[in-house]
Order: structure tokens, then C-alpha cells, then sequence
């Protein structure tokens, strides 16, 4: 559980932001400027704001009114920045354990070899900083900030600086941080696909406000945040399980409680969850089951809420079963197929719409 509620002046800029989550990734979602940056540096003791109380689990770390500041460096919180900001001097083995010596015995939960393993590393001990790539410096700064033994791992936009290969690789790497080690991290970013695809959580910021907190699918999925959340990203989370493969085509059929969704391939094995990302931009709408037909994702659902924000676009968020897909259509489609409240269709996903990027392991 990581409790914030914090008051804070930072020249014009007002922080008051107060939430509460007990999720093991934590998203904070908002565009620049929105004080995200704000709310990590509070958690980890880079500033104090002028009002309020931080709490991870049982351990208050900031409390005004108890006159609680813990220092940062006896906080316990791992930092990864934006910039790896590797030691340059230093060997990739000497930058992963710089603090890991600092922890005594007892403080040792996390071993050095698990995470090299887990990050993929065992090659680059030995190369100094300035013989990495950007996905590998991010990747040994994950590392470094794991072996200090933190209690929560904090990660301010760790992609930003990296292309979409790179974005990619690191992505794959901090999910299966999230599986295999279990350290809660809170994940800032302004990204729609990196959120919806880690974080459990999410919080959404603007101007220095929280305007929403909730599980992820809802949240990113409510039709009122489209201007914090961004409307051209709209889209919907699908938690499902991997049900087989086909070698042959190279597909892969995924089950949720509202039917089945075929995608490329996926490296995974048959009864593992995962979840798929569904961007409102890629479903099309029909009142009848279609026949002969190359899209190969129909799913039939019933319109629970039509936006009506003025232009040539709108957004029809559907229920598919326990989902909420969210589709995008002109306003002329809309009143020729007579959407409405209550009216059941069946949404068209080509199968080819789903990428790397849109599904993950949950």
C-alpha cells in the first residue's frame, strides 16, 4: 500500500495531490507539466513538500504534522531515471553492486546473480558505460537501483530517451521484473501503451491534481478523461489467457470472458495470462455478423455509452462480456447505423492490429 497526500509550491506551480493504492505497479499518468515528476521526487526525499504524509506500507516516510522526514538515502527506494546515469569509471559489474555493498546481510533480499539473470547482463559485466547501448544502460540502472534493496522501485520515464526497438526490449525486461521479483514499483510516464501495459494501478495528473485513481482498464477506458488521458490513444485493456497456437499461420488464439481474440504469435504457453490493448482507432462496427470476411476478430457486445463531443469523430465504448471496448467511428457512421445506447453490434479487430507494444504478460 503506498499512501500520498502532499501540498506543495514549486514556484508557479501548485502540487496538491492525494491517493491511495495497493497495487504491485502503479501508474502515474499524465502529460508534461501535470506534477508527475513532482509526486516521485516527494516519495523519494529529493523534496519535502510544504504540507502532508507519505506512506509505504507501515512505514511513514513524510508526515508534517508528526514531523516525520526520513532522509533519502535511509528511505529505501530505488530511482531510475530518465538518463541511466551509470557511473562512467565504473565496469557494469562495479555500477550494479555500488549499492548493494552499502545493505548489510540482513538487508540483502535480492541477489546479484537473479538480477543479472533476470535483466540479461551476463555479457556486459565486464564493458564500461560508454560501450552500451541505450536499452542496455537502462537495463544495468534497473539493475543498480534493484540491488540497493529497495522496498518500492521508482521509474520516471525510463523510455523516454529510447527508440522503439530499445522501448521494446525494456519493456519485456521490467514485466518480467514484475512477475519473477515482486517489488512494487510506481511507473511515471505519459505514455498510453506503456501504462496500460504495466501498471496494475493508475492515477491520473493534471496540473497538479489527481483527477482519477482506479484500475488501469477503467480508468484509461472512461470516456470524461479523454483530455488528460489523450484522445487520439483511446483504447481498451482485454485480460485474457493463451488457449493455442497455430505453427502453421503463426498465430496465436487468446480467451476472455467475452470470446476470442486472434493475434500474432505469441511467445507464451498455453493457460498464461496476458494482456492485450485494443486501440479504439483499430475496430470497425457492424449490426450483423459479417461473412466472408478477412478480419478474423468479431466480437459481439452491446453499446453502453456513445460520446458526444462535437466534430466528425466519436467514440462508442461497447460491453464485451466483463469488457469495455472502446471504438472509434465518424459521427456519419453513427447516425446511419442508428448507435445508441442498448444496441447490440459486432466489433471487427484485424488481427494484424496488435503488435508488440499492445500485448503483455500480466
Amino acid at each position: 500500500m503506498i499512501e500520498v497526500d502532499i501540498e506543495q509550491r514549486l514556484g508557479t506551480f501548485d502540487l496538491r495531490v492525494a491517493f491511495q493504492a495497493d497495487a504491485p505497479v502503479l501508474g502515474l499518468f499524465g502529460r508534461s507539466g501535470a506534477g508527475k515528476s513532482s509526486v516521485i521526487n516527494a516519495i523519494a526525499g529529493t523534496s519535502s513538500p510544504a504540507r502532508g504524509r507519505i506512506r509505504i506500507g507501515d512505514t511513514t516516510l513524510f508526515d508534517t504534522r508528526a514531523r516525520i522526514d526520513v532522509p533519502p538515502e535511509k528511505r529505501r527506494i530505488g530511482y531510475v531515471f530518465q538518463d541511466a546515469l551509470l557511473f562512467p569509471h565504473l565496469t557494469v559489474e562495479r555500477n550494479l553492486l555500488y549499492g548493494h555493498r552499502l545493505r548489510s546481510t540482513g538487508e540483502r533480499f535480492i541477489e546479484p546473480t537473479r538480477v543479472v539473470q533476470l535483466l540479461g547482463l551476463q555479457h556486459l559485466l565486464l564493458r564500461r558505460p560508454a560501450n552500451l547501448s541505450g536499452g542496455e544502460k537502462q537495463r544495468v540502472a534497473i539493475g543498480r537501483a534493484l540491488l540497493a534493496q529497495p522496498r518500492i522501485l521508482l521509474m520516471d520515464e525510463p523510455l523516454a530517451s529510447l527508440d522503439v526497438p530499445r522501448k521494446t526490449e525494456v519493456l519485456d525486461y521490467i514485466e518480467r521484473l514484475r512477475r519473477e521479483l515482486g517489488i512494487p514499483i510506481v511507473y511515471v510516464s505519459h505514455s498510453v501503451p506503456e501504462i496500460t501495459r504495466l501498471a496494475d494501478t493508475v492515477v491520473v495528473l493534471s496540473e497538479g491534481r489527481c483527477l482519477a485513481c482506479g484500475p488501469v482498464e477503467e480508468v484509461m477506458g472512461r470516456l470524461d478523461l479523454r483530455p488528460a488521458t489523450g484522445r487520439y490513444e483511446a483504447g481498451a485493456l482485454i485480460d485474457a489467457r493463451v488457449v493455442a497456437h497455430d505453427d502453421a499461420d503463426q498465430l496465436t488464439t487468446l480467451r476472455f470472458d467475452g470470446g476470442e481474440l486472434v493475434v500474432p504469435r505469441l511467445e507464451a504457453v498455453p493457460g498464461e495470462r496476458v494482456r492485450t490493448r485494443i486501440r479504439a482507432r483499430d475496430v470497425s462496427l457492424a449490426l450483423h455478423r459479417p461473412e466472408s470476411l478477412s478480419i478474423l476478430n468479431v466480437l459481439r457486445g452491446t453499446v453502453v455509452a456513445v460520446s458526444d463531443e462535437e466534430g466528425a469523430v466519436v467514440d462508442v465504448q461497447l460491453r464485451v462480456g466483463g469488457a469495455i471496448v472502446t471504438v472509434r467511428i465518424t459521427r456519419r457512421s453513427r447516425n446511419e447505423l442508428g448507435i445508441v445506447e442498448g444496441v447490440e453490434v459486432y466489433a471487427l479487430i484485424k488481427a494484424v492490429s496488435f503488435d508488440q507494444r499492445s500485448v503483455g504478460y500480466a
